[in-house]
Parts: structure tokens; C-alpha cells; sequence
């Protein structure tokens, strides 16, 4: 009886119900509901795709300088980015214009990871500094081209700041210690507290009396360098014993050895540089030899740096495992541009590894504003070589890198925040010279 009666209820209540929808339905002011708005955030970017790449080759300064430009199908938007490798940049040149462009024309600026694979399959041999710079142009200017289509900086898509600017270091160099300490004072009296010291050129080229005996010989070429390893070695400890006494500890000092020595001998050398506590020394060994470094770290407690002439992101690996090192030395065009770089960032902060990305004059105000885009954002940041652009370069590269008190600030703009007017780079073509031989008292050649 009981059930009989609650579907009674059940049944009047539908009744009731339809009835008063009814009502409604017929009720002529019945206002239609609003649809939501749906924010721009969900809406998403249109799709854009790639119609044309090219390379711009300029040389202002006499250093050979090549940036990649990736023009849209979207008008006004372009991407620029770094693919500098001075000592062969005709051959990257002709790697963009003749193969990279045929590649990317009709795709997806947006797909960033998969366009840097394919294309670095696509020669099936691979991993070398020509391909590499060639990739990481294009890298750089579709990370370019992604930080313009999102209306923020490249560093606001990697993370976000860690840091208000990016710490750099500064180069004194002299024929002599006193010179050498005073570049140091002058620096420092510039803000910078990261000072790197070196006398003459890389292993001392240029600071012997006399010439060389291949010279007398007549072996080798007109221009080679001489390095007479012995006198570098002995020369070092005292320049860092000089600029401490006379510039206190406060101020951090590095050095390049750039492969030049003997690998015990650079073992030694270190050594002795321990009392004046480096910031880091750089480049002991050559990337031939790599075994090394397990002796020197069982050796001494001086900070070291690495990686300049890597080419492949897994050269990095085990070395950061192993904690061989502890400076990221990167050439981030070298290794592929920002897509590479961030990840061996990433990696260098499990094991307690920072990094310093090499910043030469032989890399472009593009490829100077990505690294500081990189070291923006990641926690594991070390230091930055700092960089100085000439009047002339500026008239190219609008939107430069600045430099105040020892930091380097980005233009806080969309995309990598550098443009290149091609008329006036137009007007300083590039070369193909290049001199890095040095050789020994009898002739033979120093790597690198």
C-alpha cells in the first residue's frame, strides 16, 4: 500500500513539474541565457607556418658573424637566431641557404623540439660544428619567433627569472703582471667582482723574446703562433700571486688554459694556484683527453670548467656524473642552440654543476641574448663571459645586451629582443681566413 502511495506522489510531482515548464515556455519575456565568454587564453594561437629561411653573413668587426631568419606566413613576424661558427662560416652559410630552407618551407614554427630532431637526422651523419650552428640558428629564431607570438621574453617560456640580471665575468689581459693587475683594478672599479687573467694571448702566444726555432728553420707558415710551455706554466702562479696582493680576495679570478699543455703539467700548474683560490681555471685538457680529469680531481680542489669544444649534448653526460667538472662550459651554437643547452642545464643541476656559457667576440648580439634568455631562468647558474659591442656592430644589431656594473640585462620585449637591419650588414661580407696554429719550440702543433 505504502509503495502504491510514494508512486502516486512521484507521478503528481512530474505533472506539476511539466506543467510549470509550460507555463514558462509560453511566457513571451522569457530571456535567452548568455553564453560565457571564453578567455583569450583558451582560444590559442592560429597556426603559422615557415616560407623562407635564409642566412645573413656579416663581418663588421673583421670577426665573421651568421644569423638565421626564418620568415612566417604571418606577416611582420620573423625569428632571428645565432648560427656563428667563424672559422668556417661560408660552409654554414651554404648549409642554411642550401639545404635548411628547402627543409623547413611549409612547416610548423610552433613545434620547436621536433623541427631540431628532424633536422638533425637529416643528413644521417651527423654532429658536427657546421650542422650544429646551422641547427641552432634555426632553434634560436623559432624560440625567437615563439616568445613573439606569446608576447613575452624567450626567458618567461624557459622558467621565469632566478635572478634580477645576469652576472658576468670581464677579460685583463697584459704583456706583464703589473699590466694585468691594473686592467683587473679598472674592472673592478666597473662593478665587475668576476675578472678573468690572462698575460698575452691563450698559453702566453706572443709574450716570448725570441723566435722560435722552426721560425729560424723555416718550417711552417708565415703567420703560425709560437707557445713556449715551460714559461707559460712557471708564469701563471705568479700572475694570480701578483693580482691577489695587489687587489685583495674579494674580487674572483679565473684563467684559460685552453688545452694548450701537457695534461700532467696542467695537473701540476693547478696545483700551485690553490693558496690563490680561483674562481674556476678552464679548458685543462683537450676533449681528447677526458680521462684525465679523474686524476685531477683526485689531485686538487681548484673548481674547473669544460665544454667549449663539445659538440654533441652527450659529451656532457658522464663527465656531470662523475662530477669531473664544475662549470658548464658551453658554446651554446656549437651544441645546437637553446633547445640542447636547456637540457644539459637541467641535467648539470642534479649533480650539483653550473654553468658558464662561452661568450666570445665571435658570436652574435642574437647568440649573446640567448644565452642571457638561458641563464636567466635556470636555478643552476654560474657565471656569464661578458660582452662589449661596437658602435659599428650596433648599427646591425638593434636591441643588444647591455652591460651595468658587472650585469648583463635583456630588453625586456618579446621574443630574444634583438633585430638586424640587412642593408647595413649587407655592406661587411665575411671571409674565410683564419689562423689558429701554434706550434712548439720545434715545430709541432698545439691543439687546439
Amino acid at each position: 500500500m505504502m509503495r502504491n502511495k510514494n508512486k502516486r506522489r512521484e507521478v503528481l510531482k512530474m505533472l506539476s513539474l511539466g506543467s510549470a515548464a509550460g507555463l514558462f515556455s509560453a511566457t513571451p519575456f522569457t530571456a535567452k541565457a548568455k553564453q560565457p565568454e571564453i578567455p583569450d587564453y583558451k582560444k590559442g594561437l592560429p597556426p603559422v607556418k615557415i616560407k623562407n629561411v635564409k642566412a645573413i653573413a656579416t663581418a663588421p668587426d673583421g670577426i665573421n658573424l651568421v644569423v638565421v631568419k626564418i620568415e612566417t606566413t604571418e606577416p611582420g613576424l620573423y625569428g632571428l637566431g645565432c648560427a656563428t661558427f667563424t672559422q668556417r662560416a661560408v660552409a654554414v652559410v651554404s648549409a642554411i641557404n642550401g639545404y635548411m630552407n628547402e627543409f623547413c618551407v611549409g612547416k610548423d614554427v610552433d613545434n620547436i623540439e621536433d623541427m631540431w630532431n628532424s633536422f638533425y637526422v637529416s643528413s644521417y651523419w651527423r654532429n658536427g660544428p657546421v650542422l650544429n650552428n646551422a641547427i641552432s640558428g634555426l632553434d634560436q629564431a623559432l624560440w625567437d619567433i615563439k616568445g613573439k607570438r606569446a608576447n613575452m621574453p624567450v626567458y618567461q617560456l624557459l622558467g621565469g627569472k632566478s635572478r634580477f640580471a645576469v652576472d658576468c665575468y670581464a677579460h685583463a689581459d697584459g704583456p706583464n703582471p703589473g699590466a694585468v693587475t691594473e686592467k683587473v683594478q679598472e674592472l673592478m672599479s666597473k662593478g665587475f667582482r668576476h675578472i678573468r687573467i690572462q698575460m698575452g694571448g691563450y698559453g702566453a702566444v706572443g709574450s716570448a723574446q725570441k723566435a722560435p726555432d722552426f721560425k729560424t728553420a723555416g718550417f711552417g707558415y708565415g703567420n703560425d703562433n709560437y707557445m713556449n710551455e715551460n714559461a707559460y706554466l712557471k708564469s701563471v702562479p705568479k700572475l694570480f700571486e701578483a693580482v691577489r696582493k695587489a687587489c685583495g680576495d674579494e674580487v674572483e679570478l679565473l684563467h684559460d688554459i685552453h688545452e694548450r699543455v701537457q695534461p700532467m703539467n696542467a695537473i701540476n700548474m693547478i696545483k700551485q694556484l690553490e693558496d690563490y683560490h680561483p674562481f674556476f681555471i678552464e679548458d685543462p685538457f683537450s676533449p681528447e683527453n677526458m680521462e684525465w680529469f679523474k686524476q685531477l680531481r683526485a689531485s686538487t680542489t681548484v673548481p674547473i670548467a669544460m665544454g667549449e669544444l663539445f659538440n654533441n649534448i652527450n659529451e656532457f653526460k658522464m663527465p656531470m656524473v662523475w662530477q669531473w667538472f664544475d662549470f658548464i662550459r658551453v658554446h651554446v651554437s656549437q651544441i645546437g642552440g637553446i633547445t640542447p643547452a636547456m637540457k644539459i642545464a637541467r641535467l648539470g643541476e642534479w649533480f650539483n654543476v653550473r654553468t658558464a656559457f662561452h661568450g666570445p667576440g665571435d658570436v652574435s648580439p642574437v647568440g649573446h641574448s640567448a644565452h642571457a634568455h638561458l641563464d636567466l631562468p635556470i636555478w643552476n647558474f654560474g657565471i656569464q663571459e661578458s660582452v662589449n659591442f661596437s658602435e659599428k656592430l650596433q648599427t646591425i644589431f638593434s636591441g643588444c645586451p647591455t652591460m651595468k656594473d658587472g650585469y648583463m640585462y635583456v630588453n625586456e620585449v618579446p621574443g630574444l629582443g634583438v633585430d638586424v637591419n640587412e642593408k647595413e650588414a649587407a655592406k661587411y661580407p665575411i671571409g674565410t681566413k683564419s689562423n689558429w696554429q701554434v706550434r712548439r719550440n720545434d715545430g709541432t702543433i698545439i691543439r687546439p
